[in-house]
Order: structure tokens, then C-alpha cells, then sequence
């Protein structure tokens, strides 16, 4: 089996991508870089110091569960772009990518053209983090943790469509109940969408699944980047939630809003 997988450039995307190469006999990795010092570099976010404090947290928590940066599988035939160059790029040049049996998305620049075409007649999947139709467009998992939901802080498996984040559903992953700090809830929350998509690719579980029309009318909120602002991000910071609180929220999870849940 070969995987074709859309993605970026920070340790989560490279994680993803060397999981999918043990299950896989070959994986065609698209990368689209940013800084992996996001707050600290100004590129895709600011570097004003309330961004470099709110991104030392999330750096430090995506090392913690996911590692830093680091070299690729053996088995992985790799491109790198730069961030929003996809569109351009030919269908002659990804012609080797697009003869694979699974295509994966996770954080790529919004795909458009006959590539978005392309990817939905061939079924791909794309992780949404953030548990829809409740949230749904940028930075969804920060943006249910600032409204006080860390029990909606998780991940939708779904088929790509040409809306943002609108495809049908297959499922949603979510971390277990415990005590952990926000920001790292959120890494885990990426964690557990991997090791879900992973999984059922391999036994072909994920192939069964009857998509489900998301119901737009239970949307919560529908952010843009432009919404995170230094001033969000500061209120965010000065509020924060204690481990112990998130652990009570966890607990207090509302299973019925969840389509087949992977929890972990």
C-alpha cells in the first residue's frame, strides 16, 4: 500500500508522516514549510512578545509529546514547498504522488483546483483539529479552550471537500480524561488523531465507515487567522486553565455530540 500525505513542516507533520511509513510500503510526502520557531520567527505568525511567550508554550508542548524536528523514513519520497505554493505546483510534477492508495491531509495551505478535485474523487482524508461542526476553520482546538470547552478539543477525520473543514465525517479522536496542561492537551489531542487514522488505515476499519453530512446549524464558531490576535492571545495566557480544571472538564465530555469517538 502506498500513502500520499499533505501536510507541513513542524515535528506533529513529521510525525504524522513516519507513522504512516510503518503501515505503508511507501509514503509521497508534500510538505509545505513555515519557521518551526513560530513566535519567535516572525513568518506565518508575529513575533511580538506576546506571540513568542503564547508559542514558547505550544513549542514546548509539541516537543513533549511529538519530539523536535528530524529526519524522515527510509521509505518516504519527499517534496518540499514553501507554505501556499501547492496550487501552483503541476499536475506532471505530483504525477508520482498521485498513484498512491490513501491520501491523507493535515495541515496543508487550502487546496484548490484540479488537485482539490482530484483528491475528492480519490475519497482522501483530511484531520481537521478541531471537533466539528462545532469548530470549524483556523485554530479551532486554541479557540474551544478559550471558550472554555477543552472537552472539545480533539480532532475530525473526515473526507475532504472543497468547503474548509466542511466534508462529510467518518469519525472524531479525542484525548483521554486526566489532569494536563491546555497546551499540551491540545498536542495530545493531534497525538490521538494520528494514532487513530494510523490504525485504521491499517485494518481497513476506516474504509467501512458510512460519511456523515456535517449539520452546520451546531456551529459554535467559524474563526479566521485574522481572529488571533495578540490581544486574544493574551487573554487566553492570563486565564488559563489549571491541569486539574481541564481534568474536570475532560470528565465532563458530552459523548452524544461525538460521531464513533476514538478516545486515548
Amino acid at each position: 500500500m502506498n500513502i500520499t500525505v499533505f501536510t507541513s513542516n513542524q515535528p506533529r507533520h513529521i510525525s504524522l508522516i513516519n507513522s504512516l511509513a510503518r503501515i505503508s510500503d511507501r509514503v509521497y510526502a508534500i510538505q509545505e514549510c513555515n519557521t518551526v520557531f513560530p513566535g519567535e520567527v516572525k513568518d506565518f505568525y508575529d513575533n511580538s512578545d506576546v506571540m513568542n511567550t503564547y508559542f514558547h508554550h505550544v513549542r514546548a508542548a509539541e516537543k513533549e509529546v511529538f519530539g523536535s524536528v528530524s529526519f524522515l523514513s527510509g521509505n518516504v519520497d519527499h517534496l518540499a514547498l514553501k507554505s501556499k505554493d501547492l496550487n501552483k505546483i503541476s499536475q506532471e510534477i505530483l504525477a508520482p504522488a498521485l498513484q498512491s492508495d490513501v491520501f491523507v491531509v493535515f495541515g496543508s495551505s487550502y487546496i484548490k483546483g484540479w488537485l482539490v478535485d482530484y483528491l475528492i474523487d480519490h475519497k482522501a482524508i483530511n484531520i481537521h483539529m478541531g471537533v466539528s461542526p462545532y469548530y470549524r476553520g483556523s485554530s479551532c482546538n486554541f479557540w474551544a479552550a478559550y471558550d472554555g470547552h477543552p472537552d472539545l478539543v480533539g480532532a475530525t477525520i473526515h473526507l475532504l471537500g472543497k468547503g474548509l473543514d466542511s466534508g462529510n465525517m467518518l469519525y472524531h479522536a479525542l484525548p483521554k480524561a486526566e489532569a494536563v496542561d491546555p497546551f499540551v492537551l491540545g498536542m495530545k489531542a493531534v497525538k490521538v488523531a494520528h494514532e487513530s487514522l494510523t490504525e485504521r488505515i491499517a485494518n481497513n476499519e476506516i474504509f467501512t465507515y458510512k460519511p456523515i453530512i456535517q449539520d452546520k446549524s451546531k456551529e459554535y464558531r467559524y474563526t479566521r487567522n485574522s481572529d488571533f490576535t495578540d490581544d486574544v492571545a493574551k487573554n487566553y495566557l492570563d486565564s488559563l486553565l489549571s491541569p486539574e480544571q481541564v481534568k474536570v472538564k475532560l470528565e465532563q465530555r458530552d459523548m452524544s455530540l461525538l460521531e464513533k469517538p476514538f478516545i486515548a
